[in-house]
């Protein structure tokens, strides 16, 4: 990406000034999409400019959302230029790329990234109750303006900017099609579930799939193959958005690793239950199956168990 000093030398223009996630993002997306391009930051539009110039968050044009009759998704989230450009040229800059699945990577990628940038951009902000300040990708972003007496030269920090913003595109796009990919595994794991847990043969991204899925609502474990050795049994969350978790690990085996958790527990083979009770791994499949019993049969909160310990052992 380079920035021109001339308005006419450019194929790209956004808006000069303090830079947010949307402009510096669909920066970053024209610039993998289109390869090198030439970005102009301005306030003022030329009436003469060539009008294969891709012209966004400014300008009242296509990628504008500065105007009353902007589109809107389904959800009623505006979208902002990055989404608007996303929009017209996502599965083009997909299929380029070839990509399978264009379509469900296309939406999953609005879906999962670009939507709350679009959402933050139009004021909608998410409802965060936390002890501490969650600062959110659009707030990271604010962070590059040049600060208060820094010295630093705004074109210099967006250039900056927009180099992060392009990695983070590139990392996001590999976990949305690692998420489309996985999803037809994860649900026929879905369709063998067994004692409320859903069983993996490797580990892959399902906790998208798990909470979206009706059929899952009666999943409270997640078991795979550990990159560490044996095997890590994670607990699942309510929802998307409610992240307290359906069912925890006894409590008396929170924080404990080895020996004293397989005295505590009874159950060889345990090897680690983390402190919040939202992880735990274990040697063998065996293992984490006795795992996942005893914990259904310790608490009160699920339904009775489709097997009894005495069956696993």
């Amino acid at each position: 990406m380079e920035l021109v000093k001339d308005i006419y030398e450019a194929n790209c223009i956004t808006h000069s000034g303090t830079m947010h996630a949307d402009d510096i993002f669909s920066t970053a997306f024209l610039d993998l999409y289109l390869g090198n391009v030439k970005v102009f930051r301005t306030t003022n539009i030329p009436l003469d400019i060539d009008k294969n110039v891709i012209i966004y968050d400014l300008g009242r044009g296509k990628f504008d959302h500065h105007q009353d009759d902007a589109l809107k998704r389904d959800n009623g989230i505006t979208y902002c230029g990055f989404g608007l450009l996303w929009k017209e040229f996502g599965r083009d800059f997909l299929e380029k790329r070839n990509i399978e699945k264009v379509e469900e990577v296309f939406n999953a990628f609005d879906k999962d990234f670009i939507e709350a940038i679009d959402a933050d951009d139009n004021g909608v902000f998410p409802k965060i109750d936390a002890p501490y300040k969650v600062k959110t990708l659009s707030e990271v972003f604010k962070l590059f303006n040049p600060g208060y007496k820094s010295g630093q030269n705004e074109n210099d920090q967006f250039k900056k900017a927009v180099s992060f913003a392009k990695a983070i595109i590139e990392e996001e796009l590999l976990s949305v099609i690692g998420k489309v990919i996985a999803k037809e595994q994860v649900l026929k794991a879905l369709e063998k579930k067994e004692n409320h847990a859903l069983f993996l043969d490797e580990y892959m991204p399902y906790e998208q799939t798990v909470l979206q899925e009706e059929s899952a609502n009666d999943v409270y474990f997640a078991v795979y193959p550990s990159n560490r050795g044996g095997y890590g049994i994670k607990t699942i969350p309510i929802s998307q958005e409610d992240h307290t978790k359906r069912l925890d690990f006894p409590a008396s085996w929170a924080g404990l690793v080895d020996q004293e958790l397989e005295n505590v527990s009874g159950i060889k083979g345990l090897r680690f239950c983390h402190a919040t009770r939202f992880l735990a791994t274990c040697d063998t499949l065996e293992t984490a199956k006795l795992v996942i019993e005893k914990t259904l049969n310790e608490s009160n909160d699920c339904p009775q168990s489709e097997n009894s310990l005495d069956n696993l052992i």
